[in-house]
């Protein structure tokens, strides 16, 4: 079975690098900063992927401490992309609150790593590109 998700990028305008977003059923706004050119009238698509990976894994971390009736409160993450040299690596920082045991927090530790958007990072996922 295929499975396909669909976000269609449109520019708006001639120039410039603010971008409108279309997904399934929501817009969104891309931009560039202005120390890049852009106009800053939205997150750069590196904030986009960074947001997308720590939206999925509060949210994942969220259904999976409800289907085992774990009382989880708040979780916060911040993500952020750190280069050293030639070298870069993402750093997800997980801030859980809540009545949870030690064990209970080491397995949602585990489940971070197995969310989906996680996964299609860590792996590296081809991209296969066209042009018309």
């Amino acid at each position: 079975m295929t499975t396909s998700i669909l976000a269609r990028v449109k520019v708006r305008g001639h120039s410039g690098y603010a971008l409108q977003i279309e997904t399934s059923s929501h817009k969104l706004t891309s931009d560039e900063p202005v120390k890049h050119g852009g106009t800053d009238t939205g997150p750069s698509p590196l904030e986009l992927l960074l947001a997308g990976l720590g939206a999925c894994t509060s949210i994942t971390l969220r259904m999976y401490a409800e289907r085992k009736q774990w009382s989880l409160d708040d979780v916060d993450v911040n993500v952020r992309i750190v280069k050293e040299g030639d070298d870069q690596r993402i750093e997800r920082a997980i801030k859980i609150s809540g009545p949870l045991d030690e064990a209970q927090r080491g397995r949602l530790l585990e489940i971070a790593d197995k969310t989906p958007v996680t996964k299609i990072v860590a792996a590296g996922l081809p991209i296969q590109t066209s042009m018309s």
